[in-house]
């Protein structure tokens, strides 16, 4: 049936989708509806119809559900980057494993058996990465915050409930310092401005703090005394670099970088290792619950220092390291050339000599260690970005046929399309949902497969 646009609608939600939003029919169309929960009775109007769905905006709650909160965050409804920040926490794990169990029954056609998922025991302040955009606003004023979702719109961020604390301070000051020195923010559609994003790196454990300055241009005004002041006011900061990225790109940071202090890196440890963060390597976001899930993926493997491990996509090889006192040997692949150069040098600083890691498209390397080097892999350990795995690696891993392949993934819907692929080989043995980031829609998991 055809929705009228703006006509506003009484429905029931009927349960929870991929993205946290609230579910309704109207004579079999599906409604999606933002900050709604399943059991809830809402007054809806529709924004947006389509073929086969329609999309609504809640205009009065009849019946709220009684797991419904008052979100504590006074931008969440506009900046839309915790999903289920009007939801209680314990419910939001409930969701996340029913969207995993969805996933899978969607692609297999079967029920998957999900376990709970693993929540946070304080799931605030958990983010040990800050990226903020500084814009300009209507009235050509420099502002900074978070993005609107979907939208390039800024909405100023005075407090973020996810962040953490010393880096939002720390972002603040950086702001106040552009404000008073009349530093301009960026302008994306006429392509001016100076300062496009301030990055801060946290170490959780560590405290060490890392600045990154996103600058237009390389010249950045007062540049000599924004780091003076930075460095008396916050003395855990160890590193300020300023990066520049002069393209029309959404991508954050751009490929020249310039060191304006310390050694433009940090240290934080995981488990019993130190690791080394440079402004482009990958580091998981949360590394209280990244512990919970390098446990989870070694108790999986199951190894006993007798195995050959392959680490697909290891960014700074935390994987890895964490399991090389449990294995014969480790090969580490991933492309981002920075991010092997601080794998390398984490192995060497905590003296690990059975690993190895080698920079590449994982669709590449993996086949040529294997068939020419004729390494055999006994587990693989995969992570890949939200996009899931590559065709290749997955034809490799089917010709190869390892004992075992741990995937780890941070987008259930590429996980059960993946695994898929390889079902007529590999046993699902067990998936592990690990609430990576509370209150998002995001979810990551870990999958032990064995071959059959």
């Amino acid at each position: 049936m055809e929705l009228k646009k703006n006509k506003e609608y009484i429905v029931k939600i009927i349960d929870n989708g991929y993205e946290g939003e609230g579910i309704a029919k109207i004579e079999n169309k599906t409604i999606f509806i933002p900050n709604a929960i399943d059991g809830e009775t809402v007054k809806i109007k529709i924004v947006k119809d389509l073929k086969n769905h329609a999309f609504g905006k809640i205009t009065e709650i009849l019946e709220p559900s009684n797991k419904r909160v008052e979100a504590e965050c006074k931008t969440n409804r506009q900046c839309g980057g915790c999903q289920l920040r009007h939801i209680e926490y314990d419910e939001t794990l409930e969701i996340k494993k029913k969207i995993v169990e969805n996933c899978f029954k969607k692609e297999l056609l079967r029920d998957i058996k999900v376990e709970k998922t693993i929540g946070m025991g304080f799931p605030y302040y958990y983010r040990n990465k800050l990226q903020y955009p500084v814009g300009i606003d209507n009235n050509q004023n420099t502002v900074m915050g978070v993005f609107s979702e979907r939208t390039h719109h800024i909405v100023p961020t005075k407090e973020c409930y996810i962040q953490n604390q010393t880096a939002q301070k720390i972002a603040d000051s950086i702001y106040q310092f552009l404000l008073e020195h009349h530093i301009s923010g960026y302008d994306e559609e006429k392509g001016i401005g100076i300062v496009r994003h301030i990055v801060i790196r946290v170490g959780i454990y560590s405290k060490e703090v890392m600045i990154i300055l996103v600058v237009k241009q390389e010249q950045l005004p007062k540049q000599k005394e924004l780091v003076q002041y930075l460095k008396e006011k916050y003395p855990e900061i160890k590193t300020i670099v300023k990066n520049i990225n002069s393209k029309n790109t959404n991508v954050i940071l751009g490929e020249k970088e310039e060191i304006l202090w310390g050694d433009g890196y940090i240290y934080d440890t995981l488990g019993d290792y130190k690791f080394k963060i440079s402004p482009k390597s990958f580091y998981q976001i949360n590394p209280v619950q990244t512990e919970v899930l390098y446990h989870i993926a070694i108790e999986y493997a199951k190894l006993t220092r007798k195995e050959t491990v392959f680490d697909l996509y290891c960014g700074i090889g935390t994987i890895g390291i964490f399991a090389s006192s449990f294995a014969k040997k480790i090969y580490g692949i991933e492309v981002v050339e920075d991010a092997i150069k601080d794998a390398k040098e984490n192995a060497k600083n905590n003296h690990i000599d059975n690993i190895e890691f080698y920079v590449g498209e994982v669709e590449n390397i993996f086949p040529e260690l294997v068939e020419k080097q004729k390494i055999e892999p006994d587990v693989v350990f995969l992570d890949p970005p939200r996009k899931g795995s590559d065709e290749k690696t997955l034809q490799t891993l089917l010709t190869i046929r390892p004992k075992k392949i741990i995937y780890i993934s941070c987008n259930p819907a590429t996980l059960a399309r993946d695994l898929k692929k390889i079902e007529k080989q590999y046993e699902i043995k067990k998936v592990q949902p690990v609430d990576m980031f509370p209150y998002t829609k995001h979810v990551e998991c870990v999958s032990l497969l064995c071959l059959k």
